[in-house]
C-alpha cells in the first residue's frame, strides 16, 4: 500500500502510540541512556552582566533582551542527557543541516517567574508546564526525561538571575521563562534526532494584558475556510513550532485591517477553538436561561491545553458554580457574582452569533501565559461585527473576577498550592 493510501486511523493510532511509548518510559525511567538529571549541573557566572531595563520600556516591548544567564543540556541516543551547564546568555552553534532547521523538530514551553508583592520570587504551576513540554517533545520524537528535572532546571535558573533581573524594589513584575528544545542533529535525512538540545532562558517581557488601543479588549477576526491551525489527529495539543509559523501571515493581515488576533474557526460548522494563541472563553445565557462559562473541549486534541485555561476552568468550578469549595485558604468559597456552570464542548460561531442577537452574550475573553486575561469586545465574523459586553468596564465581570483570583495567587496575595517560592542564591 503506498503512503497515501494508509488510512487516517491507522497513521493516528500510530503516532498516539508513539507518544504514549515514549512517555511510559521517560516516567518510568525505563530507558538505559542516562536522564536529565539536575543535580549534576555545572555553573559558570558571567563576567559581562547584563543592564536590567525598565519595566514595560521600550526595550522590553521589543521582546529581545535576555537576563544574564541560560541553561543548557545536550542530549545524544548513544548516551542520553549529559551534565547541564548554567552558563553566561548568548548564542548557540547549530550545523546548517541541523533537524530543527528543516523538519521544525523544536518544543517550547512558555511561563512566568513573578516578584510577589510580600517580597518572594514565585512560580505558578510550574509542575504544569514541564508535564507538557513533555508530551510536546515526544510527539515530535525528541528525547524525553522526567519533568521534575526540568523543574529543578527552571527553578535554579530563576534563583540565580531573580533577585537582579526582578528586585523587590519592583513588586507585581515578571520575567517570561522559555524552556525549548530542538533537535540539533547535523543528519540532513528524515529521521528522528539523534541529538538533541535542551535550553532554558529567561526574557523581559511586557505587560500584554493591559489595554493597548484606544478602547478596553481585543478585537478578532474570525478566520475564513481556507485558513486552519489545527485539526483532528495532528498537533494542536502540543507546543510545537509549526503549531505557530503557519499561523503568523493571517495574524499580520488581520493586524492590518485593525484586528488583535485571529479566531481560529474549525470545519464548515465554524466551530470555535482559540483566539489567536490563547484559549478563548464565552459567558452566555442558554435559551432556557442558565448561565454558563463555555470553552472548546481538549478530546480531539486540536487546542492546547493551556496552564491559564485549565486554571480559570478549577476557578470558575469552585468559585463561581454556587457549591461551597473546600480547596480555599482564603475563604472564597462563593461569588457575590450569580453562580454560573462551566461547560468544555464543541460550539460553534453561529451559537455565538444567536446569543449575541438575542441579548444573551454576556461577555468573552482570551486566557494564556503571555496575555493572561485578555477581554474581548468584538468578534468580526463572516461580514458581521459582534459587539462583546464589557460589564465590568475594561473587561467582563467574570472575567475579571478570574483574572483577580489568580493574580493573586501568581504574586502571593493568596497562599495556594499552585503558587511555588523561589529561594534566591
Amino acid at each position: 500500500m503506498s503512503p497515501s493510501a494508509i488510512p487516517i486511523e491507522t497513521t493516528s493510532c500510530l503516532t498516539d502510540k508513539g507518544v504514549s511509548h515514549t512517555l511510559k518510559k521517560a516516567v518510568a525511567n525505563q530507558s538505559p541512556l542516562a536522564d536529565l538529571n539536575a543535580s549534576l549541573c555545572m555553573t559558570a557566572l558571567t563576567q559581562n552582566p547584563r543592564t536590567v531595563p525598565e519595566p514595560n520600556s521600550p526595550e522590553v516591548f521589543a521582546q529581545k533582551t535576555c537576563t544574564d544567564h541560560m541553561i543548557t543540556c545536550s542530549w545524544t541516543h548513544t548516551e542520553g542527557w549529559k551534565a547541564p551547564e548554567l552558563k553566561p546568555y548568548g548564542p548557540l552553534t547549530l550545523m546548517p543541516t541541523a533537524s530543527v532547521l528543516h523538519y521544525a523538530t523544536e518544543c517550547f514551553e512558555g511561563l512566568k517567574l513573578y516578584r510577589g508583592y510580600g517580597g518572594k520570587l514565585r512560580l505558578f504551576r510550574p509542575q504544569r508546564n514541564c508535564a507538557r513540554m513533555l508530551t510536546s517533545s515526544t510527539r515530535i520524537a525528541l528525547p524525553g526525561f522526567k519533568p521534575e528535572e526540568l523543574l529543578k532546571l527552571i527553578v535554579k535558573l530563576c534563583a540565580t538571575d531573580g533577585e537582579k533581573w526582578l528586585p523587590k524594589s519592583r513588586p507585581g513584575t515578571f520575567l517570561y521563562i522559555r524552556p525549548t528544545m530542538i533537535g540539533n542533529d547535523s543528519a540532513l535525512g528524515v529521521q528522528k534526532p539523534k541529538e538533541a538540545l535542551l535550553y532554558i532562558i529567561l526574557a523581559c517581557f511586557p505587560n500584554l494584558d493591559i489595554s493597548q488601543g484606544p478602547k478596553p479588549g481585543l478585537k478578532l477576526l474570525a478566520s475564513r475556510d481556507d485558513m486552519v491551525r489545527a485539526w483532528p489527529g495532528g498537533f494542536g495539543y502540543a507546543k510545537v513550532g509549526a503549531n505557530y509559523g503557519p499561523s503568523l501571515l493571517a495574524q499580520g493581515e488581520a493586524r492590518a485591517k485593525g484586528y488583535d488576533q485571529i479566531l481560529w474557526l474549525f470545519g464548515q460548522d465554524c466551530e470555535v477553538t482559540e483566539a489567536g494563541a490563547s484559549n478563548f472563553f464565552v459567558v452566555w445565557r442558554t435559551r432556557e436561561g442558565k448561565l454558563q462559562l463555555v470553552t472548546a473541549p481538549l478530546g480531539e486534541k486540536i487546542i492546547l491545553d493551556g496552564v491559564t485555561r485549565r486554571s480559570a476552568i478549577d476557578l470558575a468550578q469552585s468559585r463561581l458554580s454556587g457549591k461551597v469549595s473546600n480547596g480555599h485558604s482564603n475563604g472564597h468559597a462563593e461569588s457575590e457574582l450569580e453562580p454560573l456552570e462551566v461547560v468544555e464542548r464543541h460550539f460553534n460561531m453561529g451559537e455565538v452569533l444567536d446569543a449575541s442577537n438575542e441579548g444573551r452574550l454576556v461577555e468573552a475573553f482570551a486566557a494564556g501565559t503571555a496575555f493572561f486575561i485578555a477581554a474581548i469586545s468584538e468578534i468580526h465574523f463572516r461580514g458581521k461585527d459582534i459587539e462583546v459586553p464589557l460589564k465590568g468596564g475594561d473587561m467582563g465581570l467574570y472575567a475579571g473576577k478570574i483574572k483577580g483570583w489568580l493574580k493573586d495567587i501568581m504574586y502571593g496575595n493568596e497562599q495556594h498550592e499552585w503558587g511555588l517560592v523561589v529561594d534566591e542564591e
